[in-house]
């Protein structure tokens, strides 16, 4: 029987390993539909190792909003549009050492800060989800809707009035741009845009044959 803490470590590595290759796949594969597909691989695979560290919130959250919902979105966007966006990625190989370089620098302050979290572990304590003996969605829910009510009903109302500014912007009226108008296309009706003719049937008439030109002695 396979230890299940070596198990368990097996499969972060399995599924960051993916992860990986599917971000890089993102950044260069030439096709979009090709390129959206290896973002959502890249954020299932992130989902399974939020699944590994007892984080079934953010696991389910990046699931059902991000791969359900916004990437599928992105990826019926990109089919309809059919935007050659090819040309675009050309120049990806001039850029490569800088991306290099940014990448280095996230891993090293990624580092960072699991070892200052390490080192902080007796003082930060453990898992509260864990102490509690509940699970990591049950505990979220609890200390949001006890604790954190306030600042979450605070966060709501913000995200609500940015809908609706969004609303409002996407509705102004500006002069040489195309807009839709909801109340008119609401209240058209078939007849005003469809129109039954009725014709007797016709037969075309016969072409009159040929006549040779006399020939002159």
């Amino acid at each position: 029987m396979i230890d299940p803490s070596v198990f368990q470590l097996i499969c972060f590595y399995a599924f960051a390993a993916v992860t990986v290759a599917a971000a890089l796949g993102v950044i260069t594969l030439r096709n979009s539909v090709h390129a959206v597909l290896s973002l959502v691989l890249t954020f299932f695979s992130t989902a399974c190792i939020w699944l590994l560290a007892e984080a079934e919130f953010l696991a389910i959250a990046l699931i059902v909003v991000y791969v359900g919902a916004v990437m599928v979105l992105f990826l019926f966007v990109v089919m309809m549009l059919d935007i050659k966006q090819e040309h675009l990625r050309e120049g990806f190989i001039r850029y490569l050492p800088v991306g290099i370089v940014v990448a280095v620098v996230m891993l090293v302050e990624m580092l960072a800060l699991i070892g200052v979290r390490s080192m902080h572990e007796a003082v930060m304590g453990a898992n509260p989800a864990t102490a509690a003996g509940l699970s990591n969605t049950q505990w979220l829910g609890q200390a949001l809707y006890t604790q954190f009510l306030l600042p979450f009903e605070i966060a709501a109302l913000i995200l609500t009035v940015g809908v609706v500014a969004a609303v409002a912007l996407t509705l102004r009226h500006r002069g040489g741009t195309r807009h839709q108008t909801a109340a008119q296309q609401v209240a058209v009706k078939a007849t005003d845009r469809v129109r039954i003719v009725k014709m007797a049937a016709e037969r075309p008439a016969p072409e009159a044959p040929a006549t040779n030109p006399e020939t002159k002695p």
